[in-house]
């Protein structure tokens, strides 16, 4: 598919693993120069390892996105590199599970601090520089935003202000020649899913299967429902 991107450039946040890793993979195979943050070094430099090629060059960048000085450093470093920015995917972050009960100050002030504050400042950093090309935002912001969890209280909390943040950039993209959107991806079969499939199995003595059914069960989402891949990408080597 050719979506005529070749020759622009991207950020995505949370570029290491998971629908980060996969949207920046399908970016640079549309020709577009990306940008790729996250916290782990490591992870970082598979993925440019897997996904940089003639015509396309990939930037990595080491930063804890809860740290304002670190989303306008990346944005400018971005800018820097490539000369130009056409879109910004605000994809990190990630809110703890559990009773709502249990969680506590730090819970809630962590998962907004990543999620919510990094896009904010992030596109806010990146805004005069979208300006110039007409470009785009797009916030991914999980399902939880419209379908709440007793088990998801911060996630679904943080995704929904995701969702309100858009429509006020998207509002005033409309002045600037901004555009701006979010994602409502529902389970998608990644690290972070695989993770939360073994807990469910361990604390009831459940197959793989049926801890799915189960996790399926309290969505209150029909069994079986088919999974849905985040990217046609090999898994990670096993060490």
């Amino acid at each position: 598919m050719d979506l005529d991107l070749r020759g622009q450039a991207a950020i995505v946040t949370g570029g290491s693993r998971g629908i980060g890793r996969a949207i920046a993979a399908r970016l640079a195979q549309e020709g577009m120069d990306v940008a790729i943050a996250a916290r782990d070094a490591r992870q970082l430099q598979r993925v440019k390892s897997e996904i940089e090629g003639p015509g396309r060059r990939i930037l990595t960048q080491v930063a804890d996105l809860s740290e304002a000085g670190a989303c306008a450093t990346l944005v400018l470093a971005a800018a820097e590199a490539f000369g130009r920015l056409d879109l910004v995917v605000n994809n990190a972050g990630a809110t703890k599970r559990g009773d709502f009960l249990q969680l506590t100050d730090e819970d809630w002030a962590t998962g907004f601090g990543l999620k919510l504050m990094a896009a904010v400042r992030v596109s806010r950093a990146a805004w005069p520089v979208l300006m110039r090309t007409n470009g785009s935002i797009i916030n991914i912001a999980g399902v939880g935003a419209r379908t709440g969890n007793a088990e998801f209280t911060i996630g679904g909390s943080v995704n929904s202000a995701m969702l309100n943040l858009t429509k006020a950039l998207a509002d005033r993209g409309v002045k600037d020649g901004v555009r701006v959107n979010a994602i409502n991806p529902g389970s998608i079969v990644t690290d972070r899913l695989t993770l939360r499939i073994e807990r469910v199995m361990a604390e009831h003595k459940l197959s793989h299967d049926d801890a799915y059914n189960r996790m399926l069960a309290d969505a209150r989402i029909p069994k079986m429902m088919p999974a849905v891949f985040c990217a046609s990408l090999p898994p990670w080597p096993k060490e």
